[in-house]
């Protein structure tokens, strides 16, 4: 069986093709859910990063305050740095056990946010990027996380400019135009990737 990583910019869209590619019978997993997960209460992994951020980070329940984290970690490049060497190695193990218990299907697909910037590609087979113009992706964080337009900027900046992504891509998907333009190229591609199957 294949693996196939999806990626792109913050707000490029992933989460609806990584939905469309699952509406297909396509077995996607989340990468950010992954995330979640390895840093629940009594994890290991919050332990670790309340080790390293202190216990300011979780909010009145134990649970990790994602808003005071980001908050730091995107201010701060060795932060962040440090954040993905607790979470990384534990999404990537995650990510390994839930590939290897999968039969009977051509691909499968992995929605991995900062899949260059953690120069995971080269433990795939294949690389779809999704992308759209800078201003609308500028536009989408705004209005998706509630963030003003500096702080919008600063999680873009944080990531690989998505014209890199697109040069590194083996499938790029536009996410520009309609939902329905969108949804085309998602068929067509999935009809290229169960035909070379």
């Amino acid at each position: 069986m294949r693996r196939i990583a999806l990626t792109g910019g913050i707000a490029t869209g992933k989460s609806h093709v990584r939905a469309r590619f699952d509406a297909l019978g396509v077995p996607t997993i989340d990468s950010d859910v992954l995330a979640r997960q390895v840093v629940e209460p009594g994890t290991p992994g919050l332990a670790a990063v309340v080790a390293r951020f202190g216990p300011d980070v979780l909010d009145s329940t134990g649970a990790l305050d994602r808003r005071k984290l980001g908050a730091i970690v995107f201010a701060d490049p060795a932060a962040r740095r440090e954040l993905e060497q607790i979470i990384h190695p534990r999404v990537r193990d995650a990510m390994d056990a839930w590939f290897a218990s999968l039969e009977g299907h051509p691909f499968a697909i992995a929605d991995i946010p900062l899949l260059f910037e953690a120069e995971r590609e080269k433990d795939f087979d294949a690389v779809i990027v999704t992308a759209c113009e800078p201003e609308a992706q500028l536009q989408r964080v705004i209005r998706r996380d509630g963030l003003s337009e500096a702080e919008a900027r600063q999680r873009i900046a944080a990531q690989l400019p998505i014209e890199e992504k697109i040069r590194r891509a083996d499938h790029v998907v536009r996410t520009d135009g309609s939902v329905e333009e969108t949804n085309r190229q998602v068929e067509a591609l999935y009809q290229r990737l169960t035909a070379t199957g």
